[in-house]
This record gives structure tokens, C-alpha cells and sequence, in this order.
């Protein structure tokens, strides 16, 4: 039998008007992958946020190593071994690899940091990670895989015992995604535990050993990873059965609503063009970097263009402001929801509203009794969970932030909508809403853009797909030509 590592019993955490954790508890055993599965707004992030000494529980005991453990701060978690990877890298880019890992923890000699002794020490955290990168390197000169190996070097040199690590893969290219379980793998060889949250059910399946997994902020059960199957787990989270996660009924799309033509910026956009038709789903598959992002911000306005041309319509809008091509019936649903999406301090009614303060506003003049409609409106047809319109959006789970934002663009009554990553960092049962709301809106007409980085929902869910690689579109796909293999020959495509 496996040394129990963490043993977590009766937590219990209230937040004003949210009950977050009820009764949950947690086992981890020493040199094991435990996968960490519920639904956004489970309690997943709270729990580990009470291991990680983010959040004081109201009750319930941890014992760490056989000891019962008085977790109050994060450094108190650090000294007992706990590490926590969050989703957002939490290093400082503009210093060096190794000021990074020993940041507060400077490496000194007759009163000076002694740079030489801390990039010697920083390699061989490096190296036991499988990092090969100069400990001199600026942080932010790094890819993002690169830097939350960095961030897993810093937790080694703090003597870790656990890795708590939270949607590790959202931001990451396949072969980021292969180095991190390689890595990984190494920790639990050497007697490290690991917590591992995710909504992606493959990952699930790949690296852990066990499942425990949380429903409502309480415990659900805990599962042997090789003696369950995705139905099981799915039924776990949600409490049901989803008889269907992509739903998607095909019609033939109708006229061209958006046409871009020949956008170039620099090295990062190059000879791009596409349409989008009524009533159809268009999708953009590439790695991370390919140039998706930039192509529909350019679109928008949001991005440079030394070229190109953009028709909404049939209307040229290439010189519009962003503001007016809004207006025009273009919505874009941002990747990143906390940065460029969402006003986090304020309320959900706030956030839902302020895109279509023409509804409800005359002058200074406010019809509040509109505004209650139209938000009341989209958190019912969005289901978003929360106990009240005047809920902080930051004390939403990610799947209802996500909500929020996509309910905040279709109160403008698009007739074509973008949608970047709209299921990055959503649970299944959230990414089935999302996949039938998509659905219902193409069918009554609307034209959808969607890039995403997940090969099942752009196959199941598109019409079409484009690929891109480099900044150029490099292959386009019919939805009878749909193949992985066809797909991916286009991802790595060389310039011609």
C-alpha cells in the first residue's frame, strides 16, 4: 500500500452568498498523478486553494505526512512541502530564469547577490525538470510551456513533497504538453504527489492514476483512472447522463456575411483571406502562435494590417473603427475572458450590460427595468450559476465567466460571432451548453467563427475548417474531407 501523502477531511468554506466547499475531503499518496475532475464552480480550485493556504477553511482537518497541518498562509503550505502551479503564470518576466526561481531567496556572498552560485543551482533545477534553457535567460523571452517549467523548477527548489497544478495545459502546444507529463512522470518516480485539475478527459486518462472528483463544492468519489471510461467520470461530475456533448444539426449556409481579403501585418499575418456564411460554424485550427488570434482581431480592428480588406456584409469596413464594426453585427468573444473580456471587480449585471448601454440608456437617463431584462435574459439562457445579477464576476467559476462574456456579446444581437477558445477552462457539462447554444444560433441563421486548439470540437463542431500555420492560412477543409491526419498535415506545413 502506497505512503498516504495528504489527507484532506470535512472542509467546509463559505463565501458571502456561496456555500463553495461542503464536507469535501481528498487523499494523495505519495509518487501519484490524482486527477481532479467536477464541473466549474465544483469546488476544485477552492479545495486546493485551501491546501495551497490561499483560503482558510471554516472546518475540517488536513493532515500532511502523517501530521495534522495549521495551514494559514501560503508560506505555511510552502513549508510543509505544498507547491501550486495556477492557471496564469505567476513569475516576473523581465527578470532572469534564475532570479526567478530564487526570487526572495537571493543566493549571496560578502553581502551581493552572488549571480554565479545561483545560475549554477538554477541548472540543476533545470536539468531535473528536463529544461534546457540558459538560467541568464529573461523569463519573457521564453515560450509559456517553458515558463511553467520554470515555475515547476522554482517548486522543486522549495523542497516540495506536492504539485498542485491547476489547467497546466490550457496555453500549450502538443509537444509543451509531452515535456510536461515527461516531467511529471519524473516527480512521481521520485516520490512526489500530484494533483492534477483539467477539463480535458483525454489528459485525464493519459497521466493520472486516480480520479477523485467533486460535485456542488462537496465529494463525489474517488476512482482507479484504468478501471473507469469517460461516461462513468462524465456521469460523476454532472449527476446525469449527456445523452449528447456535440450537438450540431448541418444546414446548407446561406450568403457571405464576412469576407476578408489578403491581410498581411508583418511576419505575423500573411496573404490571409476567408468567408463566412450564414448559418454555418467556420473554424481555425493551428498550434499556438499560428497567427488565429491576430487574423480576427485584425478583422475587428483590434490588430495592425499593412493590407487586406474586410467586408461586413457586403459593406467595406476595413478603415471602420472597431466601435462601428460592432455595430455593423460582428461580436468577438476574446481568448483571454479575465484580461480582455470581463470587468472582474464588477458585477455580472455590469459586465453583461455595458456592451449595450444604447438598449437601456437615454442621455443619463437609465430604464433600469430594460437593463434587469436583458441581464435576467442572459443568465437564464446561458444558465450562468450564481446567486444574484449583483454577484462579483470574479467570484464566478470559469465556466460562468465564460458565460458571462458570451451572454454580454449576444445582448448586441450579432448576426456574425467570434468565438476564440470558447471552451478553454470550462468543465464538459459547460462545454455542452456552449456546444448547443452554438448550434441553436447557427440554426436560426447566425454565422459563427470558432478557433480552438482542441481537434474533437473543431471536427465535430465546423462546417469548415482553415488551418494556419505561421501566419498563413495553409489548408482548408470541407466537412467531408474532415481527417486528423489531413488537419495535422496542414498544421506543419511548409511555406511552398
Amino acid at each position: 500500500m502506497p505512503k498516504t501523502l495528504v489527507e484532506m477531511t470535512g472542509i467546509t468554506k463559505t463565501f458571502p452568498g456561496v456555500k463553495a466547499l461542503d464536507n469535501a475531503q481528498l487523499t494523495l499518496y505519495s509518487g501519484e498523478v490524482l486527477g481532479l475532475l467536477g464541473e466549474n464552480g465544483a469546488g476544485k480550485s477552492t479545495l486546493m486553494n485551501v491546501l495551497g493556504g490561499v483560503y482558510k477553511p471554516d472546518s475540517g482537518k488536513i493532515v500532511i505526512d502523517g501530521k495534522e497541518a495549521v495551514i494559514g498562509s501560503v508560506v505555511d503550505a510552502q513549508n510543509l512541502g505544498v507547491a501550486f502551479i495556477h492557471q496564469e503564470i505567476a513569475l516576473v518576466p523581465y527578470l532572469s530564469v534564475a532570479e526567478n526561481i530564487f526570487l526572495g531567496r537571493e543566493r549571496m556572498s560578502a553581502g551581493m547577490v552572488d549571480k554565479k552560485k545561483m545560475y549554477k543551482e538554477a541548472k540543476q533545477w533545470l536539468d531535473m525538470v528536463g529544461l534546457d534553457v540558459n538560467p541568464a535567460t529573461m523569463l519573457c523571452k521564453l515560450s509559456i510551456g517553458k515558463q511553467q517549467m520554470v515555475e515547476i523548477a522554482k517548486a522543486c527548489s522549495l523542497n516540495m513533497k506536492l504539485l498542485i497544478m491547476d489547467e497546466p495545459t490550457s496555453s500549450l502546444s502538443e509537444s509543451e504538453v509531452k515535456s510536461l507529463f515527461e516531467m511529471m512522470n519524473k516527480l512521481k518516480s521520485n516520490g512526489i504527489g500530484l494533483i492534477y485539475i483539467s477539463h480535458k478527459l483525454d489528459e485525464i486518462f493519459t497521466i493520472t492514476d486516480r480520479v477523485c472528483v467533486m460535485r456542488d463544492g462537496g465529494y463525489v468519489g474517488t476512482i482507479v483512472t484504468k478501471e473507469s471510461s469517460r461516461d462513468e467520470l462524465v456521469s460523476m461530475m454532472v449527476g446525469r447522463t449527456l445523452d449528447s456533448y456535440y450537438t450540431r444539426t448541418f444546414n446548407t449556409p446561406g450568403e457571405v456575411m464576412m469576407e476578408v481579403k489578403n491581410i498581411n501585418s508583418g511576419i505575423r499575418l500573411r496573404d490571409c483571406s476567408f468567408k463566412v456564411r450564414k448559418g454555418e460554424i467556420l473554424g481555425f485550427y493551428g498550434l499556438v502562435g499560428a497567427g488565429r488570434s491576430e487574423l480576427v482581431k485584425a478583422a475587428m480592428g483590434l490588430y495592425p494590417k499593412d493590407s487586406g480588406t474586410v467586408y461586413v456584409k457586403g459593406k467595406d469596413v476595413t478603415k471602420l473603427p472597431t466601435m462601428k464594426i460592432q455595430e455593423s453585427g460582428v461580436a468577438l468573444v476574446p481568448e483571454n475572458r479575465k484580461l480582455e473580456g470581463l470587468i472582474l471587480k464588477n458585477s455580472i449585471s455590469f459586465n453583461m450590460s455595458i456592451s449595450v448601454l444604447r438598449k437601456f440608456m437615454n442621455h443619463l437617463r437609465v430604464n433600469g427595468k430594460k437593463e434587469k431584462e436583458i441581464v435576467d435574459n442572459g443568465i437564464a439562457s446561458l444558465a450562468v450559476k450564481t446567486p444574484s445579477r449583483d454577484q462579483r464576476v470574479g467570484n464566478l467559476s470559469g465556466g460562468n465567466q465564460q458565460k458571462v462574456v458570451l451572454a454580454k456579446w449576444l445582448a448586441s444581437d450579432p448576426e456574425i460571432l467570434i468565438l476564440d477558445e470558447p471552451t478553454r477552462g470550462v468543465d464538459v457539462g459547460a462545454k455542452a451548453e456552449i456546444y448547443k447554444i452554438m448550434n441553436e444560433l447557427a440554426a436560426k441563421g447566425m454565422a459563427i467563427i470558432m478557433i480552438s486548439s482542441e481537434m474533437p470540437e473543431i471536427v465535430n463542431m465546423c462546417d469548415r475548417i482553415l488551418v494556419m500555420n505561421d501566419g498563413k492560412i495553409t489548408g482548408e477543409l470541407d466537412r467531408s474531407e474532415f481527417d486528423q491526419e489531413k488537419i495535422l498535415h496542414y498544421v506543419f506545413a511548409e511555406d511552398e
